[in-house]
């Protein structure tokens, strides 16, 4: 048995349901199979920066009360790379020394880190600099890190997105509407098509699949002709206008994806004459009580990346394959993003069902040109 560790955790990126049970699962297998001391850090690099170090040792009786609660009692962080931090004075500072710094002051053996693919680049980076033992455990609504078939919060959010399109199929009836529903998905759309067939949407838009607003309006009024007088229209914040523009909400460096759902019903009324509205569920996909299946995966993970630390594996991330839970070297699993297969299963139900896609046929250039813009979306060296 290795004896005697001190181990650290933090979160990384926006936060997510089953942030709190990876904790958990973390804190109970270290201190009761191997006896080892966990210290969680706060408000993730940036509590390393801190001096001293802002962190707080846990216990198995602190952090058993959070399992079901969304969020993370650590705190996180999704802005500042720290090899190029944003001082007070608008310079850019490099302080990636000061979290390695961090690390070794609390004269930590290893260190736990969740995030997305962006975090996880930004902490393995550190690692190697730093002589840091790195082991990482995926998180991020999208559910696009590579090889992982699930990341933690996506199945919370997918059910919070589904329970939203159960309530909207009443008020669409009653009033013979076309309601869209905006959901989260940087440029995956992954939550829009699990949450689309759950949901029993009749029209689904991601990212990953061209859309004609001709196709759209189409199948409504093929709907109303066979007596559905309402549709329900789900769609990835990350879909582009018909001619291809991202749209973006905010100003300057705090521009956010989002509006897709506005231009989409002031397209689908002028195209069609029907009546919309948008919901936008925004961040309520993040928060609130996980899922069992979040705690579940939750809990596999946090007991595997102990276990990886007791087996000194480290640069090695926890993923979740074939039914088990895997170890995959950190690179090799955010060398890739996992977006939507356009002829996957998935795709395919959906087809299956009847359900609108949208599809406009577009040529190898244009393919190659979409490929492209959802890739350049993803800098490594911005937290997730």
């Amino acid at each position: 048995m290795a004896t005697g560790k001190k181990i650290g955790i933090l979160t990384s990126g926006g936060d997510c349901a089953g942030l709190n049970a990876v904790i958990r699962a973390v804190t109970r297998c270290a201190i009761e199979i191997y006896g080892w001391e966990v210290h969680g850090i706060c408000k993730a690099t940036h509590g390393l920066m801190t001096r001293p170090p802002e962190s707080k040792r846990l216990s198995i009786k602190q952090v058993d009360p959070y399992l079901t609660m969304g969020g993370t009692f650590l705190g996180t962080t999704n802005k500042g790379d720290p090899f190029a931090f944003p001082m007070s004075d608008g310079s850019l500072r490099d302080r990636s020394e000061e979290i390695i710094e961090g690390y070794h002051q609390l004269g930590l053996d290893a260190l736990i880190g969740i995030g997305g693919d962006g975090s996880l680049a930004i902490l393995r980076k550190l690692a190697q600099q730093g002589g840091i033992n790195l082991v990482g455990i995926p998180k991020t609504i999208d559910n696009d890190v590579g090889i992982t078939e699930r990341s933690i919060g996506f199945d919370t959010a997918v059910n919070i997105a589904t329970e939203a399109i159960d309530r909207l199929h009443f008020t669409a009836a009653s009033h013979s509407r076309v309601m869209i529903v905006e959901v989260m998905g940087r440029d995956a759309g992954h939550i829009a098509l699990n949450a689309g067939i759950a949901g029993g949407a009749d029209v689904i838009l991601i990212p990953e699949i061209a859309y004609s607003l001709e196709n759209i309006c189409r199948h409504i009024k093929q709907r109303q002709a066979h007596g559905y007088d309402y549709s329900i229209v789900i769609v990835s914040e990350a879909v582009c206008t018909e001619a291809g523009a991202l749209l973006e909400q905010g100003h300057f460096a705090d521009c956010r994806l989002g509006g897709v759902g506005q231009y989409l019903a002031e397209s689908i009324t002028s195209l069609s004459g029907a009546e919309t509205r948008v919901t936008v569920l925004g961040h309520t996909q993040r928060g609130g009580i996980s899922s069992p299946l979040d705690r579940i995966l939750a809990s596999a993970f946090g007991v595997a990346a102990v276990e990886l630390i007791a087996n000194e594996q480290y640069d090695q991330m926890v993923t979740w394959q074939e039914r088990s839970v895997k170890a995959v070297p950190i690179a090799e699993a955010i060398r890739d993003y996992r977006t939507v297969e356009p002829e996957g299963t998935l795709v395919k139900t959906a087809r299956g069902l009847g359900i609108c896609l949208g599809d406009r046929i577009i040529s190898r250039t244009e393919h190659e040109q979409l490929s492209e813009a959802l890739g350049a979306n993803r800098p490594a060296t911005v937290p997730a």
